[in-house]
């Protein structure tokens, strides 16, 4: 029997995968002008990092890959800070296990408070064996005919989400959401089905920067949950994704969810976390 080697992440990684989030979220938020047709939404360079605002309740609404190019300048920080604050905004941050100690101490003096977790999983792509998806479940690229179909789909189970695990300050308004899954799609992700007899019972969705392959918005119908469906997402966005030349695929989780259950047992290794740093007007 093969022993495999769970996936190291150092702060080399950590940087990279932080480096490839924050790009992200930049590119949304550029998605989000676009549709908005306005000059509202913001996305600034801060210590390593990008600051995002796209529209009010938006989940793009955050401070992310900080940490790894030092402590931001206070004057720095304080202007973006004010940025969120004219627009009604709080500040979030999102700041990995890995970054740098004395980021996480300087937010705290100036009166950030921890909102809550998220982990940042992995698995290396270059040794993985093919792997098929479950019996009785399909999986393929989502239609243009059919995205709002899996739009309608994604905001009904997340909004019906597993009551397993720890719990965040985090909950947005079904609109915002559905804005933030079309700015998603607009930047570059990709979106699929998951169908048993051929009805659409699940999505998933897969972005690919830098070597890496980022899945995300995967959710299943309350309905048709635990019977393999994640894990068929799962194993045919890693074909897809090691076929795309990718060298690791990640995913975020909540803490000790059913979610973070699934991709484990697929495989992926817990790689860091993040506190998720909150700042009020």
């Amino acid at each position: 029997m093969t022993i495999r080697t769970p996936l190291f992440c150092g702060t080399d990684l950590a940087q990279r995968l932080e480096r490839v989030e924050a790009g992200f979220m930049a590119k949304a938020t550029e998605a989000t002008t676009a549709r908005r047709g306005d000059q509202v939404a913001f996305a600034r360079a801060i210590a390593g990092g990008i600051a995002c605002y796209a529209e009010p309740d938006s989940p793009f609404n955050k401070v992310a890959g900080l940490g790894f190019a030092g402590v931001p300048e206070t004057d720095e920080l304080a202007q973006v800070e004010q940025a969120f604050h004219d627009l009604g905004a709080p500040v979030q941050v999102e700041l990995s296990n890995l970054a740098e100690p004395a980021v996480g101490q300087f937010l705290t003096d100036r009166g950030y408070r921890l909102a809550g977790y998220e982990n940042v999983l992995g698995i290396a792509l270059a040794d993985l064996p093919a792997v098929e998806p479950p019996v009785g479940v399909e999986v393929r690229p989502c239609r243009d005919d059919e995205s709002e179909t899996a739009l309608d789909l994604l905001l009904e189970a997340v909004l019906t989400p597993d009551t397993e695990g720890a719990a965040t300050d985090e909950d947005f308004p079904r609109d915002a959401l559905r804005n933030a899954i079309r700015d998603m799609d607009a930047a570059g992700t990709r979106r699929y089905l998951a169908l048993i007899d051929g009805i659409p019972v699940a999505t998933g969705a897969l972005r690919i920067s830098d070597g890496v392959a980022y899945f995300a918005g995967t959710a299943t119908l309350a309905q048709h949950r635990r019977r393999g469906v994640q894990t068929a997402l799962i194993a045919s966005r890693l074909g897809m994704a090691k076929a795309a030349g990718c060298d690791i695929a990640t995913v975020t989780t909540g803490p000790g969810t059913k979610s973070q259950q699934n991709v484990q047992r697929r495989g992926f290794d817990l790689l860091y976390t993040r506190a998720l740093l909150l700042k009020t007007p």
